[in-house]
């Protein structure tokens, strides 16, 4: 029996269902019953009806998971898929910063840790912080802990935003250079990047989105040709759902190492020996869940 099948075998037998990042491996992605970015992923794990959520990703993304389904076993087959972004930042350091800013609302971008989320008023992905920031009653944002997604969103409102020093090391690493390299290779070719990058990348980008709205932006395109801005492993569903277009990543440099880390076979060492449980205590479970679902509610 190959891993596929070991894999379909053991997910019927401990009722598992497989979520994956769309910056997971393509044979990962291959296996996995749901494949979303931050916000999809969020949405899935709440409403999951299996007892066992298997989450290809990293470690905050499956806390996610084990708090908006606290009554569901979830596992994270790979104990060192960490985000360094999401380390980037404490509770303890949030208190202090909350503060030096007592009137501002916390807005925290998903990508952060469970007792991050418990200091916040409300959650934020990519795909709906304008939307979130926008909704808060309060002028003054202290935005969590991606300052360039910080940047792009204030871009976009009237509000006074807040920055904390912290970012994707692998958004990070591309240069307004390598985007004026790329667009002289491709002059025709439209430029679609992640609100991660940095802001000089964000103003020269044709559009800019979420995994999941740069897949739809991918669909609706007549481009031929398109320029990717975000981590390569969102190539595989790219490709995969349009075999006529060719896409090119912006940089070589845009693969995270941590959404790499997760292999087949850890997802059957994950399913057969329950491992590797994540679980968020009780105190923090509940204010971070707060802060999910009022995302959740506004996404609705």
């Amino acid at each position: 029996m190959d891993l596929v099948e070991k894999i379909e075998k053991l997910k019927k037998e401990k009722d598992a269902i497989i979520l994956a990042h769309n910056y997971q491996l393509d044979e990962v992605q291959a296996i996995a019953d749901y494949t979303g970015d931050s916000l999809g992923l969020s949405q899935k794990a709440a409403q999951v009806e299996e007892e066992t959520i298997v989450f290809c990703g990293v470690d905050f993304m499956a806390e996610s998971a084990a708090i908006l389904s606290p009554e569901k076993t979830v596992l994270l087959p790979e104990k060192n898929a960490n985000c360094p972004m999401a380390e980037m930042i404490t509770a303890a350091q949030l208190r202090e910063k909350k503060e030096e800013y007592p009137q501002a609302a916390v807005v925290c971008y998903v990508n952060s840790s469970a007792a991050v989320k418990a200091e916040s008023d409300i959650c934020c992905t990519s795909s709906n912080a304008v939307e979130v920031v926008e909704s808060l009653k309060e002028e003054q944002i202290l935005f969590v802990p991606d300052q360039n997604l910080g940047h792009y969103v204030a871009q976009q409102t009237e509000k006074e935003i807040i920055f904390w020093d912290g970012y994707c090391i692998t958004h990070h690493r591309v240069l307004a250079e390598h985007l004026n390299e790329v667009k002289e290779l491709h002059p025709q070719a439209p430029v679609i990047v992640h609100p991660e990058c940095r802001p000089e990348v964000v103003a020269g980008a044709d559009y800019v989105g979420s995994t999941a709205q740069i897949l739809n932006f991918a669909q609706q395109s007549e481009a031929e040709t398109i320029i990717i801005g975000t981590e390569m492993g969102i190539l595989y569903r790219l490709k995969n759902e349009n075999p006529a277009k060719t896409f090119y990543i912006l940089n070589q440099g845009l693969i995270c190492k941590n959404m790499k880390l997760t292999s087949l076979t850890d997802v059957v060492q994950a399913l057969e020996n329950n491992q590797y449980q994540i679980t968020v205590a009780a105190e923090i479970r509940v204010k971070a869940k707060q802060a999910l679902n009022k995302m959740l509610e506004l996404s609705r």
